[in-house]
C-alpha cells in the first residue's frame, strides 16, 4: 500500500520516517519530495508498505503523530489525478 505522510518537519530524513514505519511492518520504500530547482523537502512524502494490513495499522496509529512539532498527516495515498499538457511541446508546433 502506498501511503502519504504530509505535514512534515523540512529537516525530516527518509531514515527517520523508515524507523517510524518500521515499527508496524515491512517497508518497501521512502521517498520524500523534493523541488527540482532548489532540492529542498517540499514537506511530504510516500512510504510504501507491502502488508496492507500493517499499513493501515501505521496509518492510523501516526496519523496526527508529532515530528518536531508538527502534526503528521498519515493517510492512503490517492492516484495522481492527470494533469494537462503544460504546452511549450513537440506537438504544439505541429
Amino acid at each position: 500500500m502506498n501511503i502519504y505522510v504530509g505535514n512534515l518537519p523540512y529537516r525530516a530524513q527518509e531514515d527517520e520516517i523508515r524507523g517510524m514505519f518500521s515499527s508496524f511492518g515491512d517497508v518497501a520504500s521512502v521517498r520524500i519530495i523534493t523541488d527540482h530547482e532548489t532540492g529542498r523537502s517540499k514537506g511530504f512524502g510516500f512510504v510504501e508498505m507491502e502488508d496492507d494490513e500493517q499499513a493501515k495499522a501505521a496509518i492510523e496509529e501516526l496519523n496526527g503523530v508529532e515530528m518536531e512539532g508538527r502534526p503528521l498527516t498519515v493517510n492512503e495515498a490517492r492516484p495522481r489525478a492527470p494533469r494537462p499538457p503544460r504546452g511549450g511541446g513537440y506537438n504544439d508546433r505541429y
